[in-house]
């Protein structure tokens, strides 16, 4: 629970969740630390997002909604925001104050600079030693590396990631989303709620860190065991299981589909469904590992079968004999797909310049209520400047001065 909750503070229905009494500041920027934000967000946190009075820097990433970000969108529900000039010395003091009355500060400076400004942890955590400083880096705070820059497709590249990502024809291949910046948010999420559930027993709070490194390090899963036990360097995996055979994408009659048998006995229904049925007693097949030596002509066997019928009948004669199949959608495919409909993983928001919208919500379901997780849109630059800042104490008559000079700026005043 935050040191100070003024009566005033605007909220909306949060079902009783999780993280509600929780206060944010969140200095973050990009989107490592603001997917992170979002999640505490969406768990019930009261985020306080602090932008430059130029706005944060994805503001300017296309593509544009009537001029708003899609990018900025897709990373930053659940928040409440302000502006203010990081350059000058009256908003650093003001963010100071600001932070040691809450709960948790998330950064994503470089190495440095959160020192520079007072806003370190050690600086922080001497003035409340229950507050929880949260950082995400590129590549560590400390190290040979660790003054680099964060960004994904370099995180990628450095982790491994990409070097098992990919065909033989393609070489190597970033995800297509930015899945390091999106992992450290995730990793960075869950040490702040550990150091929230140990503060409620300790009173104490933590520093809490991790990198866009180290996090796509830590999901490199089986892939990086295989080196750490046996020494094994994986190459690219392309659409197979590095260990399964056959598993993957396999072309039928109309295009690609998704077979999964990751079971000896589901391998043998494969066979059975596709008339393949003296393959499991094939010395050549019988096993794992020597389907997994005679992979391409497995799957040129299977592709022959495949190729006499269409993705949906497929799909449908594998799943009825529960072997696990499913098409690669587009996105249109995706939020048109009935499942996805009954998730309701798409919610709609109103936004305060681009009126009703519809944004991904969070796939946290607590208590069975879907489609229930967004409870502010996205804000504009500035929204909520004065609200929050009249939380923490400051009188219409000291934003109105401090606004004036240009320390803090609120949407809809003169600049």
């Amino acid at each position: 629970m935050s040191d100070a909750q003024s009566p005033h503070a605007h909220s909306l229905p949060t079902h009783s969740l999780p993280l509600a009494g929780v206060r944010v500041l969140d200095l973050t920027r990009a989107l490592a630390g603001p997917f992170c934000t979002m999640i505490l967000g969406d768990l019930g946190a009261d985020v306080i997002k602090v932008e430059p009075l130029a706005g944060d820097m994805i503001r300017q990433w296309g593509p544009f909604d009537r001029g708003t970000s899609a990018y900025y969108l897709s990373g930053n529900r659940n928040k409440r925001a302000m502006a203010v000039d990081f350059r000058d010395p009256r908003a650093l003091e003001l963010l100071r104050a600001m932070a040691v009355r809450c709960d948790v500060v998330v950064e994503n400076f470089r190495p440095g600079a959160a020192e520079a400004m007072g806003l370190d942890h050690d600086s922080l955590a001497a003035r409340n030693e229950r507050l929880i400083h949260a950082s995400v880096t590129g590549f560590g705070r400390t190290g040979p590396a660790g003054d680099r820059p964060g960004f994904d497709q370099i995180a990628q590249g450095y982790s491994g990631l990409m070097s098992v990502t990919g065909s033989e024809a393609s070489g190597p291949v970033r995800v297509g989303v930015a899945i390091g910046d999106q992992t450290a948010g995730m990793w960075c999420a869950i040490g702040i709620l550990a150091a929230l559930a140990e503060r409620s027993t300790t009173g104490k709070g933590r520093r809490v860190e991790t990198s866009l490194l180290a996090g796509l390090v830590g999901l490199m899963s089986v892939q990086a065991q295989r080196y750490l036990s046996l020494g094994e360097v994986p190459g690219l995996a392309g659409n197979t299981h590095p260990v399964i055979a056959p598993y993957g994408v396999f072309e039928t009659a109309d295009g690609p589909l998704n077979i999964a048998p990751a079971t000896d006995d589901m391998w043998k229904r494969l066979c059975a469904v596709l008339g393949l049925q003296h393959l499991p007693d094939d010395s050549r097949y019988a096993t794992n590992a020597a389907r997994i030596e005679r992979r391409q002509a497995l799957k040129d066997l299977i592709e022959t079968k495949l190729r006499e019928g269409t993705r949906k009948q497929w799909s449908d004669k594998l799943l009825a004999a529960d072997i696990p199949a499913g098409p690669i959608n587009t996105l249109a495919d995706v939020f048109a797909d009935e499942q996805v409909q009954h998730l309701r993983l798409a919610e709609e928001v109103e936004h305060a310049e681009l009126g009703r919208i519809r944004q991904v919500g969070s796939p946290i379901v607590l208590d069975g209520r879907h489609g229930q997780s967004i409870r502010r849109a996205p804000p504009v630059l500035g929204e909520h400047t004065f609200e929050i800042l009249e939380e923490f104490g400051y009188s219409r008559s000291d934003l109105d001065a401090l606004a004036s000079a240009g320390v803090i700026r609120q949407h809809g005043q003169p600049a």
